[in-house]
């Protein structure tokens, strides 16, 4: 379905490996995390393909093309020293889905160990419980989409909810820093019932301290008669989000100011304007006001 793993002898072969078709220093804070080394950047590359079919895909020139660009090869050596000419703490797999190209990343992702240098996975959560339990020591952090909570439109989609919602606990219970984005919608996922759903689900399953990112949808695709997520909707996910009990519920693709707050003195520990993070007062990872240890990797 992805279009770029292909049967050659009996034997899989990766063909986007080595062949990133788009790569970019961000701010950590845009894949989204927000609790994981702070302040820093993030070489950030994607390839071709996908193994979802998302009418509303936001980097579908990507996601949806199968033509490999194979005019510059990088090994995974060459993406390490990228990151570290670029004083990147970390790399991340994004922009389509990197579980299609895993072999690569993992190859990466062992050789920038090397050097100090993290890896991230930005992923729909849609991977083998073996390719999982295979990234523990190698992957350090995880974004995953939690896209709705409607088995049907899973299915639709190209996953099955009950196996993303699976995969998400195989995630916590590894040890790999997890942090999950909805985005939502109209019409699609924006019901207060299947919103409330997901917070109960990321509280019960994944913990409170887990970070749950609402991200807002533009028309895009071939979802181009939907409407922007109003403000509204994505106020009320917010307030769905803490009357549930999770500790840090951020508000994306809007430009609104999502600070980290001390989950036991209310204290404001991480200032943040859409991708920038300006103020970062905890100390070792502790709040300078109550000592509380917040949930993530700050070191």
């Amino acid at each position: 379905m992805c279009g770029v793993n292909k049967n050659i002898d009996g034997k899989i072969e990766c063909l986007v490996y080595g062949y990133p078709s788009a790569m970019n220093i961000d701010p950590i804070e845009k894949k989204p995390l927000y609790h994981f080394l702070p302040q820093s950047h993030s070489l950030s590359l994607g390839t071709v393909g996908c193994n979802f079919r998302c009418s509303f895909c936001q980097n579908w020139s990507l996601s949806q093309e199968k033509k490999i660009n194979k005019e510059q090869y990088f090994s995974p050596t060459d993406i390490v020293s990228l990151a570290k000419e670029n004083r990147c703490r970390s790399i991340s797999f994004t922009y389509n889905e990197p579980t299609i190209f895993y072999p690569y990343a993992k190859d990466i992702a062992i050789q920038a160990k090397k050097e100090g240098i993290k890896a991230v996975f930005v992923s729909n959560g849609f991977e083998s419980k073996e390719v999982i339990e295979d990234m523990v020591g190698v992957i350090d952090a995880a974004n995953i989409d939690l896209k709705c909570f409607n088995p049907k439109y899973y299915k639709k989609l190209g996953g099955r909810l009950d196996e993303v919602l699976e995969n998400l606990r195989e995630f916590k219970n590894n040890n790999i820093w997890l942090e999950v984005t909805t985005l939502i919608v109209p019409t699609k996922n924006d019901s207060v019932e299947e919103l409330t759903k997901i917070a109960i689900f990321i509280k019960e399953e994944l913990g409170a301290s887990t970070p749950w990112h609402i991200s807002a949808f533009h028309p895009d695709y071939k979802e181009l008669d939907l409407p922007r997520t109003s403000v509204d909707i994505l106020k009320k996910a917010y307030e769905i989000g803490k009357r549930v009990g999770l500790n840090y519920v951020y508000i994306g693709n809007v430009g609104f100011s999502n600070h980290t707050l001390c989950p036991q003195c209310n204290e404001k520990l991480i200032e943040r304007t859409y991708f920038e993070t300006s103020i970062n007062k905890l100390e070792n990872g502790h709040c300078p006001n109550c000592d509380y240890q917040v949930e993530g990797v700050f070191k």
